[in-house]
C-alpha cells in the first residue's frame, strides 16, 4: 500500500501492528499494513514517530527501517504529517562541562519529543549534532513557546545530581519577561498563587515600565507548569505573545526567556552562574 496515486495522502494515523512471523523487516510490515509510502515511513522513523515494543523487552523509538522483527513484536505508528514537516531554529551551546552542557533553546523548540516525533526537541538535536557524541539526559523543561537556558546531563550520575538540585529548589532561576500594562508596584513583589492545588512562588525583582508594556525580571522558587505565565496573567499583566493565558489572536512570539541559572556545580562543587 502507498499514499500515491489517486488516494488522498494520509495526514494523521495512529496504529499498532503486530509481527506475525520471525525475520520480517519493520519497513515491510508497515508498508503492508498502512497506506503511507515507504519513503514517508522511513522519514517518520528517522524523526521518531515509530516505536518498537518487543515481545520480550521494553519499548523504544525505532530508527532503522530494516530492523528484523520477532513474532509478537509490536510496531506503534504515530504519524502526523504536520508535525513531521515542522522545522526549528538550531539551539546554541553556552557551555560544555563534559558531564553536562548548557544550551540556549530557541522559541518553538521542544525540550523533549512526543510520541509523534522528536526531531524538533533539544534532546534529540544535541544527541545528533553535538560533538563528541554523548548520551543526553533531560533534567528540567522549558515551555515550547519560551526561549532561554537549559541544562542537559551526559551521564546518569550527573543527571541524578542535577535533577536533585531542581527538585530541592537549589538552583536560582530567573526569566526576562515582557508583559502588557504598566507596572508601578514596590519591588521585590512576591506572587504566591497555588497552581493546580500546589504551592507556587514567583518574585518580580526588576521592572522597566512603559505606557503599554513593561519588562520584568522574575525569579521563581517553584517550577509549576506555566507558572510565570499564569501568575502574571492572574495579576493582570499577561505575557506578550502568550496565546494561552493572554490574547489568542496575537501574532508575536512569546516574550519569556530563561536568562539566569545559578547553582553549585555537581562536578566541581564550586558556584557557577550562566546567564544571557
Amino acid at each position: 500500500m502507498s499514499d500515491s496515486g489517486s488516494q488522498k495522502p494520509v495526514q494523521r494515523l495512529e496504529k499498532k501492528i503486530q509481527a506475525d512471523k520471525d525475520g520480517l523487516l519493520a519497513i515491510d510490515l508497515l508498508a503492508r499494513e498502512v497506506s503511507i509510502s515507504r519513503q514517508k515511513l522511513k522519514l517518520a522513523m528517522a524523526k521518531g514517530g515509530i516505536w518498537l515494543k518487543k515481545a520480550r523487552g521494553g519499548r523504544r523509538r525505532l530508527r532503522r527501517a530494516k530492523t528484523a522483527l520477532n513474532k509478537g513484536d509490536i510496531l506503534e505508528l504515530h504519524y502526523d504529517a504536520h508535525i513531521l514537516a515542522a522545522e526549528v531554529t538550531a539551539p546554541r551551546m553556552i557551555a560544555d562541562k563534559k558531564a553536562y552542557s548548557v544550551w540556549y533553546k530557541p522559541e518553538g523548540m521542544l525540550s523533549q519529543g512526543s510520541k509523534f516525533a522528536d526531531h524538533c526537541a533539544l534532546t534529540r538535536w544535541v544527541e545528533k549534532n553535538h560533538q563528541p557524541k554523548r548520551a543526553v539526559y533531560l533534567v528540567h523543561r522549558l515551555d515550547r513557546a519560551a526561549s532561554g537556558l537549559m541544562l542537559l546531563a551526559h551521564d546518569q550520575k550527573t543527571a541524578a545530581k542535577l535533577s536533585k538540585l531542581f527538585s530541592t529548589r537549589s538552583i536560582t532561576k530567573r526569566y526576562q519577561v515582557t508583559v502588557f500594562g504598566q507596572f508601578d508596584l514596590p519591588l521585590p513583589m512576591d506572587i504566591e498563587i497555588p497552581i493546580d492545588g500546589k504551592e507556587a512562588q514567583s518574585t518580580v525583582l526588576e521592572v522597566k515600565s512603559g505606557e503599554q508594556q513593561s519588562e520584568l525580571l522574575v525569579e521563581i522558587r517553584t517550577g509549576r507548569k506555566h507558572q510565570i505565565r499564569r501568575h502574571l496573567s492572574e495579576k493582570g499583566w499577561p505575557v506578550v505573545g502568550d496565546k494561552l493565558y493572554g490574547d489568542a489572536a496575537q501574532k508575536t512570539a512569546m516574550q519569556l526567556s530563561a536568562c539566569h541559572l545559578e547553582f553549585i556545580c555537581p562536578v566541581s562543587n564550586a558556584p557557577v552562574v550562566f546567564q544571557i
